[in-house]
Order: C-alpha cells, then sequence, then structure tokens
C-alpha cells in the first residue's frame, strides 16, 4: 500500500540571498538544507497548503504573511520513495526590510547567495526545484509541476485551462 506524505515549503529572498535551513535529525531527509522552513500538512490543511505553509513558517521561524511580500505558490512536486508518494507544495516570497528573522526550532537558518548553492547538500526534490528556479523560475511567475524520476526531474508549467 502506497501512503501520501503531502509537504509544503517556503524559500524566502532578501534581494540576491535566499535564507535556508540547515535541517538536523530529520525523520524524513538526512541532514541538509531545505527551504526556510516547512513540513507535513495537517488533515485539516490538505485543501489549502498556504495554511501550512504559514503555520510553519510562524512555528519555526515567528515570521508572518505581514512579513513578506509575494507569497505564491510556484512549485508541486511528486516523488515516490520508501512505499509514499512525497508530495511537495513549494512557495516562495521577498522578505520585507523591517522583518526581523528569529533562530529556527528545527535547524540553523543562514542566508545563501543565489549564486552560490550548487555545494549544498540538499533533498533530492528541493535541489531540482532550487536549480530550476534559478534557471528559469525566477525569471517568471508561472506555477510548476515536477515529477521526480530516476533519470531525473522533468518540469512542466501548471496551465490554466
Amino acid at each position: 500500500m502506497v501512503m501520501l506524505r503531502p509537504m509544503t515549503a517556503v524559500y524566502i529572498t532578501r534581494g540576491s540571498q535566499i535564507l535556508l535551513l540547515y535541517r538536523i535529525g530529520s525523520r524524513v531527509v538526512a541532514d541538509s538544507y531545505t527551504g526556510s522552513a516547512g513540513g507535513h500538512m495537517e488533515a485539516d490543511e490538505f485543501r489549502s497548503p498556504r495554511d501550512c505553509v504559514l503555520r510553519e513558517l510562524r512555528e519555526e521561524t515567528g515570521l508572518t504573511e505581514d512579513d513578506l511580500q509575494g507569497l505564491i505558490l510556484r512549485y508541486v512536486t511528486l516523488r515516490q520513495k520508501g512505499g509514499e508518494i512525497r508530495q511537495n507544495y513549494y512557495y516562495f516570497a521577498e522578505l520585507k526590510n523591517c522583518a526581523t528573522v528569529h533562530d529556527s526550532t528545527e535547524g540553523r537558518l543562514e542566508w545563501h547567495d543565489i549564486h552560490a548553492l550548487d555545494g549544498l547538500p540538499m533533498p533530492v526534490t528541493a535541489r531540482h526545484v532550487i536549480d530550476h528556479y534559478l534557471a528559469v523560475g525566477r525569471f517568471d511567475h508561472k506555477l510548476y509541476g515536477e515529477i521526480t524520476t530516476a533519470d531525473g526531474p522533468v518540469f512542466a508549467a501548471l496551465d490554466d485551462f
């Protein structure tokens, strides 16, 4: 029986920097860099991944939607691993100048130059999303779907039709 694992993450930018969390001791991913905040959806959040990402952001960093500019869902990804379909909803936002980021309860928050992310260890799907965002996604406002295969990622713009 295949189980679903729906999760969210938000990547917060500040100019040419991106806030990454070095997540330590996660049950789902090895110690690595992930989004600024994120986690598993609660039962009442299944129809609104935005609610989940805002809850996780508040719990893990002390930030609220008022501290962000342009919070938008940019990627929905699927990957099968360990008998689960891992479904991720990735949001991006810009940190407002007046906002202060607090220490995270999930690991170390660190600002990184967006042009220097290649060597950082990341979960497979997060790496695919970041690479696509840097090459394509940051230059448009499309919502992308991604399926992770053994041969690599497959991205498609999710057009409304």
